[in-house]
């Protein structure tokens, strides 16, 4: 007798695996393989009348057809990710889109911020725009999530920011605050990729004023609230110092999440401000639905920044960065935190200090353009 499977057009032999959560508050974990499994195993004389021959674009069971029809439209017909310029996240590229025209006409615009001038170590993260776009095959799925964004959002690669001065740190802040001050007028949310760290606390500024203080979340070996180094405030070690005292970023509703390393010094400011600090030690201890938990509750339903440095990760995981720390996250457990965070009022964010020099086999780089493609993923979760 035929396997039920082939006799049911609908497939009701297949087990759905249902979502559960880490806590109340926390996103939907993967699917089990298991549970995505018939019922019955197949036999071969079944799984050969079902099977073989079969096109890429023939799938029998309707969840895995569904997944397949968010991601591809032509059948069995892919694109090819070794031709064609390269974009962020495969996104359309907008030569020119960085006008206030351009972007009232998108939801989410990926920019590049390829300045590294301010960085107190290895130099190279100007080149992080650059590694980034380079990597393919990202999404256009999320499969623990569940979602497709670029199907929802009007997304699209706008370049990069127009810096005067490859000299001058102060005056590309400058033009770094001026041109998220143009996107924050717009409808546009600005996903962007660095560059190093410092140009956060300048893209915060521009925002700013017109999308008012904002939370954070932040995800980083350094708290980057230090003081002035060697006359400069502008440096990365210093953004969030710099955007709390300058107003736009409100300490009580900041997180960061997988600091570590030997400058405990330089986490005064994070602590006297009012900022919560969890240690990448902390992650482990407290686990992670505990960690998701209490950075939904520090930032609640107020507009939230979201930003990622690599060195955040373990150098296990990202090589490729200019101040690297052991002991750090794992690629795995940052993906589940960011996929925690679904629902937060995100409008922004970034992912920082990616060095391609250090970068051995990409590995920060594709790192770097899944947390991107994370943060597509929560703009569209809030829409």
């Amino acid at each position: 007798m035929a396997h039920p499977f082939l006799l049911c057009a609908t497939a009701q032999r297949f087990v759905r695996a249902k979502p559960y959560v880490l806590c109340p508050i926390v996103a939907l974990s993967p699917p089990s393989r298991l549970n995505a499994m018939p019922e019955e195993p197949i036999d071969l004389d079944d799984l050969r009348r079902l099977y073989a021959g079969g096109g890429g674009a023939d799938i029998h069971d309707p969840h895995f057809r569904e997944v397949a029809g968010l991601q591809f439209k032509s059948g069995d017909k892919r694109r090819w990710p070794f031709a064609e310029p390269s974009t962020l996240l495969d996104a359309p590229y907008m030569a020119g889109g960085l006008t206030a025209e351009t972007l009232d006409r998108l939801d989410v615009a990926l920019i590049g911020v390829p300045m590294d001038l301010g960085v107190t170590n290895r130099p190279g993260a100007r080149y992080g725009p650059r590694a980034v776009r380079a990597i393919d095959r990202i999404g256009p799925y999320e499969h623990a999530l569940r979602v497709a964004p670029m199907n929802h959002l009007t997304v699209a690669d706008v370049g990069d920011v127009a810096m005067q001065s490859r000299y001058d740190l102060a005056l590309c802040h400058a033009d770094i605050e001026a041109c998220y001050a143009m996107i924050g007028a717009t409808k546009a949310i600005p996903l962007s990729v660095g560059g190093d760290h410092s140009i956060t606390g300048s893209i915060m500024k521009g925002l700013a004023a017109t999308r008012g203080p904002m939370g954070m979340v932040h995800f980083d070996a350094h708290c980057d609230t230090g003081g002035i180094y060697e006359g400069s405030k502008f440096h990365h070690g210093a953004p969030f110092r710099e955007a709390v005292l300058a107003g736009v970023l409100d300490p009580k509703r900041s997180i960061q999440i997988g600091i570590r390393g030997g400058a405990e010094y330089l986490w005064e400011f994070s602590y006297a401000s009012g900022m919560t600090v969890i240690h990448a030690e902390d992650v482990a201890t407290m686990g992670m639905g505990a960690v998701v938990a209490k950075a939904l509750e520090v930032v609640g339903d107020g507009p939230t920044y979201v930003t990622f440095d690599v060195d955040g990760l373990d150098p296990v995981y990202a090589p490729g960065t200019g101040t690297p720390e052991v002991g750090g996250l794992s690629t795995r457990e940052a993906l589940q935190l960011l996929r925690g965070l679904a629902g937060i009022d995100i409008i922004g964010g970034d992912v920082v200090e990616v060095a391609p020099e250090y970068d051995p086999g990409t590995v920060t780089a594709q790192a770097a353009a899944q947390m991107l493609f994370q943060l597509l993923c929560l703009v569209h979760l809030r829409r």
